[in-house]
């Protein structure tokens, strides 16, 4: 078998920058891949080029999701903060599942001097700062890493009074809506700008570094982004009546989506984390969870911003489904969404605080909203119970259980095309690293949070788009 070799043209091309990267990576590839295919070894640089954070404590990536990174600035200026010796309490939900990279990270977000209360969801993981699934409110402070780079991360359902024996005998048709309502991919920009009211914020024409970014966002208006985002349809079931939810009883045609608020929230996280880092000195191991008061000018500035990125991640997604009912010729009996990757400001216990919810779904008294598993497992509509314990929150999907490379690494396209051949599911395109096998099981998750939620719909997937080409390509040699 001949050797793996990648070349500094090809790290080029996927859009590597200039500079020692290339050459780590090139190394790092040749001692620990090399006996990868190419078409492998790519896709897996390709997938920690869109989200290095991804790959920090990856036991062979990390060199490289290290120099992709943005550089921390020089910790010459701003004020030295030290942790408090004992942190906050927090309740963790489904702690059995939870991975011990995402409880570190938690219990070092509790020993800030701002936070107040705090939880763990049970599709926990490591992530940046703040651990994907954590809840974490503070008092007068907003963590930028804390929300997340995709802010305000969004699902979004229709429900149509259609039959979803449609799916079956009108496959082609549903799979050319979605493939022309979208872009999927992380620099993915349409020709030719959509009209929508977010493009006027006034955050737009205040902050000089978001006028900057004003006309590729307005390229990417209505697209879908890469890793785990989605847009897929597929069968919804309501068992009973529900007087927040409002559908009867039966079932109907569903389009979800899941994505974010693409290169505008990154270039927001990435531009007012580096300011947070300089404004205050953490140790080593809390330099991301560095935080801006809200009532000084950067935190003003960034909370405007950060509203500014969920109103585009709201448009994007009503966009794409708008386009589609007009197809249809319908319009939704429903539609249920939520925000996660986002901080809002709310009363806990008489007090305001700034509820960061990194990877979690709002889940307060009577809030709807929906927690999907995977491309073939199933998702749910779900009502909040409010409750205190979960800082009014729940999971936001099944959680990762496999890293990216790891999935890249052993599942292969003959597993996967079996799995979607067991579940009567047609997937259009999607990345191995986003295979069914590199989620936890939705069903534990969802036992894991009955006191967070009631599960009062259920979205079973049946035509599903991701990012990424491979699985079209096998599928079209068919």
């Amino acid at each position: 078998m001949n050797k793996l070799k990648i070349t500094g043209k090809e790290l080029r091309q996927l859009g590597y920058p200039e500079g020692p990267v290339i050459s780590i990576t090139m190394n790092l590839m040749q001692k620990h891949y090399k006996y990868e295919s190419k078409e492998n070894a790519l896709a897996i640089l390709r997938t920690v080029l869109q989200a290095p954070s991804d790959f920090v404590s990856d036991a062979v990536l990390a060199p490289v999701a290290q120099q992709l990174l943005p550089p921390p600035p020089k910790e010459t200026a701003g004020m030295a903060v030290s942790l408090n010796q004992t942190g906050i309490g927090f309740n963790v939900f489904g702690s059995a599942y939870i991975e011990e990279g995402a409880m570190a990270q938690m219990y070092t977000a509790a020993k800030l001097p701002v936070s107040v209360a705090g939880a763990l969801m049970p599709d926990a993981h490591q992530g940046y700062g703040l651990p994907i699934g954590g809840v974490l409110a503070t008092k007068n402070a907003v963590i930028p890493y804390g929300v997340g780079v995709d802010i305000g991360c969004r699902m979004c359902l229709s429900i149509f009074d259609i039959d979803p024996k449609e799916l079956t005998n009108r496959e082609h048709y549903f799979v050319r809506e979605i493939n022309e309502a979208t872009l999927f991919g992380s620099g993915a920009q349409f020709q030719k700008a959509e009209n929508h009211a977010v493009m006027d914020h006034e955050a737009f024409q205040h902050l000089p570094f978001l006028k900057e970014l004003h006309g590729r966002a307005w390229k990417q208006l209505g697209s879908s982004g890469s890793g785990n985002h989605f847009v897929e349809f597929g069968i919804v079931e309501i068992p009973a009546h529900d007087e927040v939810l409002q559908v009867p009883p039966g079932l109907y045609l569903g389009l979800l989506s899941h994505s974010g608020s693409r290169a505008l929230g990154a270039a927001i996280a990435t531009h007012y984390t580096k300011i947070a880092i300089s404004k205050r000195r953490l140790p080593q191991d809390a330099k991301n969870l560095a935080w801006l008061n809200l009532d000084e000018e950067e935190g003003q500035e960034y909370w405007l911003a950060m509203n500014l990125a969920g109103d585009y991640a709201s448009a994007c997604h009503h966009i794409i489904h708008a386009k589609i009912a007009r197809q249809l010729g319908r319009k939704p009996v429903k539609m249920v969404e939520n925000h996660h990757n986002f901080a809002w400001k709310e009363l806990l216990e008489g007090q305001e605080l700034v509820v960061h919810r990194k990877g979690a779904t709002p889940a307060g008294r009577d809030v709807l909203g929906i927690i999907p598993g995977s491309m073939t497992a199933a998702g749910f509509i779900v009502k909040g119970k409010g409750s205190a314990a979960a800082v009014n929150s729940a999971s936001h999907g099944a959680g990762r259980k496999m890293s990216r490379s790891r999935a890249l690494q052993s599942i292969t396209d003959a597993d996967l095309k079996k799995e979607l051949s067991k579940h009567g599911v047609k997937l259009i395109s999607a990345g191995l690293d986003e295979a069914p096998f590199a989620y936890k099981d939705i069903e534990v998750v969802m036992k894991s949070q009955q006191t967070l939620v009631d599960v009062i719909g259920k979205f079973t997937p049946k035509i599903v788009k991701m990012a990424g080409d491979k699985i079209k390509k096998w599928q079209e040699k068919e």
